[in-house]
């Protein structure tokens, strides 16, 4: 798990490599009559800029994003999802929809990467998560829950048939926190 300030780091050298992608690219000017690739290198710097900000912002938002409930995916309208998900339109919500029932957040990163890299789907998950079969859910989609690692989530799979959904529960409120536990049951999926 990323913690903030490594997320703050990696936000930094990403923004700095896209500065430079985006200078060394040029800005489209470069066949202008003065061959002015100053306004290139000053909008570089201001993207950098603006991207560090956002990122900052983004950091913020997150953490408020954690105490905000996520979107079914399998249940979730329209409207929902363009209400929760910042910048979000029409045609990627017929995406979303297009795909159901989601039976496992490898097939969402799947499916919704056929039209969004890898960076913007990872964001629609702050705001989204498939419905949790605790008899079926690969590990990846167990990990949607907070607080619960790669490690702990394969040995939930390994601890499979659970009996009762409170057996799973059980075992989970092992490895997570009250809190996280309680958002976990919000996760799992109607039978």
């Amino acid at each position: 798990m990323l913690r903030p300030s490594n997320v703050r780091s990696l936000t930094l050298i990403l923004t700095l490599l896209s500065a430079s992608l985006f200078a060394a690219c040029g800005s489209g000017n470069e066949n202008a009559p003065n061959g002015n690739t100053t306004n290139a290198n000053a909008n570089a710097a201001n993207t950098s800029a603006t991207n560090t900000n956002s990122a900052a912002n983004a950091n913020a938002s997150t953490a408020s994003n954690a105490s905000k409930p996520k979107l079914n995916l399998n249940t979730a309208s329209e409207a929902e999802f363009m209400a929760a998900i910042p910048g979000f339109g029409k045609r990627m919500a017929h995406e979303f929809e297009e795909y159901r029932p989601y039976r496992s957040v490898q097939q969402f990163r799947r499916e919704i990467g056929k039209y969004v890299d890898a960076a913007q789907v990872a964001e629609y998950e702050k705001y989204v998560f498939v419905p949790i079969n605790e008899n079926e859910a690969d590990a990846p989609t167990l990990r949607q829950i907070p607080g619960l690692d790669e490690k702990e989530a394969g040995e939930l799979v390994a601890g499979r048939p659970y009996a009762t959904r409170d057996a799973f529960l059980s075992k989970l409120s092992e490895k997570v926190s009250a809190d996280e536990l309680a958002v976990a049951k919000t996760y799992l999926s109607s039978r």
